[in-house]
């Protein structure tokens, strides 16, 4: 039976309203527990390929690596989620990134690792990635009733986000008594949490949309469909560009850390401090029965400011100030932007869009990683942060005028 979406006529609610619900409080206990480990290993790979060559052009080309896969078959894998069901789907993902996980660890302890091997991985890691992203966020609208999903939605991006506050931080703080390979080993079991919250899913209490008839032309129509509504193929380029060369921060923050600050084991914390204000970003649009584009433009402006100050920061505590506000607007622009998404996409084409908006976020890093870091390496590790906070206030002041426009 096709679920009918009544929009609510007020603008904000509870913050965690979605956690009522038996599945939703499953899963994001499960989610939040494996993300930290997911973070865990983001942060030791940094560390991992910093100590091997020193060099953020390496970091750029493994980052290019992992979300090379997103790029190519995002769009085709949130087709797929459409069509089959997507807590099955997400299962057996979580299950390969865990044996993902185990593996370079295992390879790591025993001084089997180097960089093509890490390369090697990280491609895998991609693969899976990209078949997992738009199955595991599709099942999040799956969790509760419609007039919650944009709260869900939001919900989901303070877990994503909010993980990352303890997962940099603890690879921070361990990585030099336990050493790269031990963290990379908790990532594994980390999946244990997300593996036993998916089983414990009450069927009978999710709210699942017919599944999208077989052949057509699944990924066209999606692509169409953004084309046509105005409010999405603004937000959809937006979004883009800013994704594209504001969120490098894997690939420049080390660097930075180390030549800016003398402290390259701070870009751990640096992470955890810019998580806090990604939590708080994503718990105020959380707050939100519809999110506005307006809310979206202002919270580029935070991000492209913040990274910019950040960029140029004169110490690492100036650094620590800017990454609250970095955080929040980058948070509160991503989740803003899935449940714009959300709200605007019908039933049978929600994984489609979702693995749009994950294309957009996370297929673009390819292309934004390797030039960020041959910036750090050839111009200087600010400017590697710097120009992408020139594009994304670029990019605020075009939605600026899109909006200015369509309202005369």
């Amino acid at each position: 039976m096709t679920e009918i979406y009544i929009a609510p006529t007020n603008t904000r609610g509870g913050m965690f309203r979605s956690l009522k619900y038996f599945n939703a409080k499953l899963f994001f206990l499960g989610l939040l527990l494996s993300n930290i480990g997911s973070w865990i290993q983001l942060t030791a790979t940094s560390f991992l390929l910093y100590r091997l060559t020193g060099n953020a052009t390496d970091l750029g080309i493994n980052v290019a690596l992992q979300f090379l896969p997103m790029l190519l078959l995002g769009a085709w894998a949130g087709a797929v989620s459409d069509r089959h069901n997507r807590r099955t789907m997400t299962i057996v993902t979580q299950s390969l990134l865990a044996a993902q996980a185990l593996t370079i660890g295992v390879l790591d302890l025993t001084g089997h690792i180097n960089l093509p091997t890490v390369y090697v991985l990280s491609g895998l890691l991609g693969i899976v990635g990209a078949i997992d992203n738009p199955a595991r966020r599709g099942l999040v609208t799956e969790l509760v009733p419609p007039v919650d999903m944009s709260n869900a939605m939001s919900l989901n991006t303070a877990v994503m986000t909010g993980s990352r506050i303890f997962g940099p931080a603890l690879a921070a703080v361990l990585v030099g008594p336990l050493g790269t390979g031990w963290l990379f080993i908790a990532n594994g079991v980390s999946f244990a949490a997300m593996l036993l919250g998916l089983f414990g899913l009450r069927r009978n209490e999710m709210h699942t949309p017919p599944p999208r008839p077989a052949g057509g032309t699944p990924v066209r129509d999606a692509l169409r469909y953004v084309r046509n509504n105005e409010r999405l193929l603004v937000l959809f380029i937006a979004f883009t560009v800013v994704s594209t060369f504001a969120f490098n921060y894997s690939v420049v923050l080390p660097k930075l850390a180390d030549d800016s600050w003398g402290n390259p084991r701070a870009f751990g914390w640096i992470l955890a401090v810019t998580s806090v204000g990604s939590l708080l970003g994503s718990l105020f649009t959380a707050r939100m029965h519809r999110v506005t584009t307006g809310w979206v433009m202002g919270n580029i402006w935070i991000l492209g400011i913040s990274n910019i100050a950040m960029a140029w920061s004169p110490n690492l505590w100036w650094a620590y100030m800017c990454a609250v506000p970095l955080g929040f607007g980058g948070a509160a622009m991503i989740a803003g932007a899935n449940s714009i998404t959300q709200e605007e996409a019908p039933p049978d084409m929600r994984g489609r869009l979702l693995a749009l908006t994950a294309v957009a976020f996370l297929g673009s890093t390819p292309i934004g990683g390797p030039i960020t870091g041959w910036i750090a390496d050839h111009v200087s590790a600010s400017w590697s942060l710097g120009y992408g906070g020139i594009i994304a206030t670029g990019s605020g002041l075009f939605m600026f005028v899109w909006m200015k426009r369509s309202v005369a």
